[in-house]
């Protein structure tokens, strides 16, 4: 008789090398978790290439359970260190063989250029170093012949974001969202006593933690190594500063990167930037280095979420390699998650570098990704509004009104002091209609403060960080009284319309295209700029305000979950907003490793219950004392009329019997409140410097009202689809791409990250688990 032997499962190491970056424990959570349900052995090699080198006991199997409560979790839980043995050919080779005897043959690598450089150099050598190890006794040929093809994966950690073919590294945005936190505390106190802060944050080499920043808190300068400032900087600044003084701003705010220098390449200090403010200005001047600050604490809701995708993605990676697949480095794109060749990345980051050293400045920021230019411009409009070679003949200039439609969100600001800026830059007359289209229809004309208002810049200046909507926002539609309206945009002699909200927004815009048909004065081009915490508007991937709710949930989901692991067997059934749409309850399901969640799109029905609450009885038997043991349901407030988020913790509760607790616990509006996230607010600039400049080439072309009517480009919404950021027009999404019933897109993009969440957690799904009767125990 014969038997069939099983292949010998893969093994797949994960290793964190260079400096650490928030996020990059949730990457190894991920990695290790996903290459178990998929059938393989996961090994953790602790304190980076010095681990691998070392070997022993310094390169570990890793269990399921041994990544339990890491999301949360900042730095990197399996160390990383400096390792100059791995830079000679000696040190590979010592590494090649503990991989071997451990039978690892796939290595993801987590870091940043120039560990996963070496990564690449060590794949290349693979063949090469076993060789050596036969000839020299050291691993058997067998051994050799059955590992003889090595697997390299990267994943970029680094809170500069300085590699190439990626928008985003894991860290970048936490460490982002740190800068921006203390800028916000510092322009607290410069504002009150009127002073100057020069604020150095890090970035040899890559300047998108400065200018960043600089976007996110309404900067005067930046200082990028990319884009050194003119050759007679120390003038155009002080000219600058001078100009927004004299305007009425009781602060300037200074952001340089460490890596700053001028167009010789000297480096620019604080120290000078300072003297320059205080000597020349006379404004009295703070230095403040925030240094480590940026790196440590906790990843936020974006780095949580992306490195465990990317984690996810890494070991699908390794299981689909053959061995003439060059090694990948995991990437982010917009909204997609690519794989790019890791040598490609790797040099077009080492050319950026190589540029700057020959100052051809131009040439290296077009090899930073799309929005990086984006972003300058941006910044450059929306900071300094009295540029005059900006400004448009008289003929082409617009009266553009901007309205906020829907529930709050966070960013909605950003957009509108972005939207306002870029008018004055250009010319353009920017009319805030206040309180959505009720303050219109009913407070136009009020005396002696109508609803509609011209908007100077001293107004809109101080909006970057400041949730909620300072113009203020409602959920009424033009169509409570649609003629109204049309008179207003005729009496105020709109020439366009920015519209920035949620699904009231959309069905506005929808509202507006139809109605022009009976209406002339609504013959005029219109943007809609999604923003809602629910991220459930059509015709895009990305809401503002999304991000900002995600890092309240997440954040409230931490503290609670420190409770439910304090008391060890404790479950919290958390509810959600986001409407009919789970995107919010799924991502956050992501961003804290949630056990379970319920959404609209998929529903509740009892067997799914009855399964889960098995799952759990038999989860919580086999918890033999282990640390973070509580557990948390993420349900949205749509997913079910029936089973309630009461309902739910309450059943768990009496099926329990005693063997684990449940509570139930419901944020509501902390999803909604609070200071926008950076991502918010420097996507809420870009989309809404990209609207402006839409609305704008409807006057460039000189055509009629009837002709504007008529292309379908002059009622459209701004979002990322994908990877690239795209205008889409309004009659077709309203067609094709829209459930108008449940308020969402008929196809929503993150509907497979719920399967993720199950995977991650050990969920039983409906496809692996056998659906039996709930089973008492007995009761002593």
């Amino acid at each position: 008789m014969t038997t069939t032997e099983s292949p010998p499962k893969r093994r797949i190491g994960v290793m964190t090398s260079g400096g650490d970056a928030p996020g990059m424990n949730g990457a190894v959570r991920a990695v290790v978790r996903m290459s178990i349900a998929k059938g393989c052995e996961a090994y953790g090699v602790y304190e980076g290439y010095e681990g691998l080198v070392q070997g022993g006991d310094l390169i570990k199997k890793m269990s399921w359970d041994d990544v339990r409560g890491w999301l949360s979790e900042g730095g990197t839980l399996i160390g990383t260190a400096r390792c100059p043995a791995f830079r000679e050919r000696d040190g590979r080779r010592k590494a090649a063989k503990n991989m071997i005897m451990k039978g690892i043959d796939a290595l993801v690598i987590i870091g940043g250029d120039g560990s996963l450089t070496g990564a690449d150099k060590f794949r290349s050598e693979w063949p090469e170093l076993l060789s050596e190890l036969v000839k020299q006794g050291e691993i058997r040929k067998e051994q050799a012949e059955s590992h003889k093809h090595l697997n390299i994966v990267g994943m970029v950690g680094s809170i500069d974001n300085d590699m190439s073919l990626t928008d985003a590294t894991i860290g970048c945005y936490s460490s982002l969202g740190r800068i921006c936190q203390m800028v916000d505390y510092i322009d607290a106190t410069a504002s009150s006593h009127q002073r100057a802060f020069v604020i150095e944050v890090m970035g040899r080499h890559c300047g998108w933690l400065a200018l960043m920043s600089g976007v996110s808190t309404g900067a005067d300068f930046v200082f990028l190594p990319e884009r050194p400032p003119p050759v007679e900087w120390e003038k155009q600044m002080c000219s600058i500063v001078s100009k927004h003084r004299k305007l009425g701003k009781r602060k300037t705010i200074v952001i340089i990167a460490e890596g700053a220098h001028d167009r010789q390449l000297k480096p620019i200090k604080a120290s000078r930037v300072k003297d320059l403010l205080s000597n020349d200005l006379g404004l009295d001047t703070r230095i403040t280095t925030l240094g480590h600050v940026q790196r440590g604490g906790n990843a936020c809701a974006y780095d949580r979420i992306l490195s465990t995708l990317q984690g996810v993605e890494a070991v699908k990676a390794v299981l689909e390699s053959e061995p003439s697949t060059p090694s990948p480095m995991i990437s982010i794109i917009e909204n997609k998650i690519v794989r790019r060749p890791l040598v490609e990345a790797v040099a077009a980051t080492n050319k950026v570098a190589e540029l700057i050293e020959n100052k051809k400045f131009e040439e290296a920021i077009t090899m930073r990704d799309a929005e990086f230019a984006e972003y300058m411009q941006a910044f450059d409009i929306t900071t300094a509004t009295d540029k005059q070679d900006m400004l448009l003949p008289e003929d082409e200039r617009m009266r553009i009104g901007l309205i906020h439609v829907g529930a709050p969100a966070g960013g909605m600001n950003a957009a509108t002091r972005a939207a306002v800026a870029y008018c004055l830059t250009r010319g353009h007359t920017p009319v805030a209609l206040h309180n959505g289209f009720p303050g219109l229809i009913r407070h136009h004309d009020d005396q002696p403060l109508g609803s509609v208002r011209e908007v100077e810049w001293l107004d809109a200046e101080q909006w970057a960080s400041r949730g909620g909507s300072e113009i203020g926002t409602n959920r009424g539609l033009p169509s409570e009284d649609m003629e109204t309206v049309a008179n207003c945009f005729e009496l105020y002699k709109l020439d366009a319309l920015f519209i920035i909200g949620g699904f009231e927004a959309f069905t506005a815009l929808s509202e507006l295209r139809q109605a022009r048909q009976k209406y002339a004065s609504l013959k005029i081009p219109m943007v809609v700029l999604p923003a809602t915490i629910s991220n459930n508007v059509p015709g895009t991937e990305y809401s503002v305000g999304s991000d900002t709710c995600l890092n309240a949930l997440i954040e409230y989901c931490d503290a609670i979950r420190q409770s439910a692991s304090a008391s060890r067997r404790r479950i919290f059934i958390i509810e959600t907003q986001g409407g009919a749409s789970g995107y919010v309850a799924t991502l956050a399901g992501l961003g804290i490793g949630a056990f379970a969640v319920y959404t609209p799109e998929e529903g509740i029905n009892i067997r799914m219950l009855a399964n889960d609450i098995q799952w759990l009885r038999d989860s919580f038997s086999k918890d033999k004392g282990q640390n973070r043991a509580g557990k948390i349901i993420l349900r949205n407030e749509k997913a079910s009329q029936t089973y309630t988020t009461q309902m739910i913790a309450d059943m768990i509760k009496e099926e329990a019997n005693g063997r684990f607790e449940s509570r139930s616990a419901v944020p509501g509006h902390v999803q909604q409140g609070g200071t926008p996230s950076p991502m918010d607010r420097v996507r809420a600039v870009r989309f809404g410097v990209k609207s402006l400049q839409h609305l704008e080439e409807f006057r460039r072309k000189r055509i009629s009202k009837e002709e504007i009517a008529a292309d379908n480009m002059s009622a459209v919404v701004i979002g990322i689809r994908g990877a690239k950021v795209k205008f889409s027009p309004m009659d077709e999404i309203e067609k094709e791409e829209t459930d108008w019933k449940d308020r969402r897109p008929k196809n929503e993009f993150w509907l497979d990250y719920k399967d993720v969440v199950d995977t991650l957690s050990g969920r039983p799904t409906a496809q692996n688990v056998m659906l039996k009767p709930l089973e008492h125990p007995k009761r002593t």
